[in-house]
């Protein structure tokens, strides 16, 4: 156990570089068929640029914009509103047309395509920078939804520093073996429960409240480990501890989903599959764990009492950290 807080002294030193908590926030580009030609789009994209290169929404040069609103924030992002009118292409509208978001490869960023069609198909597509466009089919995929939530919840449980850190400490907690496998399983529990309780709208909850709870549990969790009393509850019974900050982590996880919207006729299947890739990108954050861990142990020997507490200094100081700030948005 020793060996292993070294190996997650040097993973907590690489996440601490970047200790801001990146939350979710990819574009959405939302369009809606009206009527035959005529679009409701939604435009919505980060408050805080990554780059001085802007995202701008992409659609063929025949479509012309009949209205347009002033950008308003809402939640992390900007969100602007236009009409848009396409009659170049007949009673086909955007089928067989492109869509998609310019600057993606310069900011770094993913988007969300999503297009309504007044018949009922909807189409959904994940934009990035190897795939800055998307040309509309005939008819829509439900494999594309399945990939592109996969994707999507993978992406987002590798963007949340705060949600990799809480996973962080819980190995530092447990360590490996059957008393890790129920512990993230007591985790995965938890968010899956409120994730799918609050994206089909069964309750709703303050944000901004939330984000500042999710960071105490990590706090609480860096207290935990720097007890002295090695039989604790928590160190008993972790799973407990996993289960109930869960419940918080999944209402995060949910946020971020519903900023970047469900497809309205396939919302369970979406909902799924994000839910899957969350848990793959988490299985996957702990095998690189172990892997590094076998590939480096050697080179460790004659350090491990030096190193063990630091792991616990630099979860403990990020987490009051997130604590100041998301506490300051609380009272705001």
């Amino acid at each position: 156990m020793k060996k292993l807080s070294c190996l997650l002294t040097l993973l907590a030193c690489v996440l601490a570089s970047t200790a801001h908590a990146h939350r979710f926030a990819p574009s959405l580009l939302q369009l809606e068929e009206l009527e035959q030609g005529l679009y409701n789009v939604v435009w919505k994209t980060p408050a805080q640029a990554s780059s001085e290169t802007p995202l701008e929404p992409v659609w063929p040069e025949a479509c012309q914009v009949m209205s347009a609103s002033p950008g308003q924030p809402e939640g992390t992002g900007v969100v602007f509103n236009l009409q848009l009118r396409c009659e170049a292409n007949g009673a086909q509208g955007l089928v067989g047309q492109t869509l998609g978001v310019r600057g993606l490869a310069a900011n770094q960023g993913t988007a969300m395509l999503s297009l309504s069609m007044r018949d009922g198909r909807q189409y959904q597509q994940i934009l990035n920078s190897g795939q800055t466009a998307f040309t509309v089919p005939a008819e829509p995929r439900a494999g594309r939804i399945m990939s592109d939530y996969t994707v999507l919840g993978v992406e987002h449980i590798w963007a949340g520093i705060d949600h990799l850190l809480f996973v962080f400490g819980l190995l530092l907690l447990v360590g490996g073996g059957r008393r890790l496998l129920w512990t993230i399983t007591a985790f995965t529990l938890g968010h899956s429960v409120t994730l799918s309780l609050v994206t089909l709208g069964y309750f709703d909850y303050p944000v901004a409240l939330v984000e500042f709870t999710i960071a105490v549990s990590i706090f609480w969790l860096a207290v935990a480990l720097a007890s002295r009393d090695r039989h604790n509850l928590f160190r008993r019974h972790p799973w407990w501890l996993a289960g109930s900050f869960g419940l918080l982590h999944g209402m995060g996880f949910a946020g971020a989903l519903a900023e970047t919207g469900l497809p309205a006729g396939n919302v369970p299947l979406a909902l799924l599959f994000f839910n899957i890739g969350i848990e793959l990108g988490q299985i996957t954050f702990i095998l690189l764990i172990l892997l590094l861990w076998f590939s480096v142990r050697r080179f460790l020997t004659g350090w491990e009492s030096r190193l063990q507490p630091l792991p616990i200094y630099v979860l403990g100081a990020l987490s009051a950290m997130w604590c100041i700030e998301r506490g300051l948005e609380v009272v705001a």
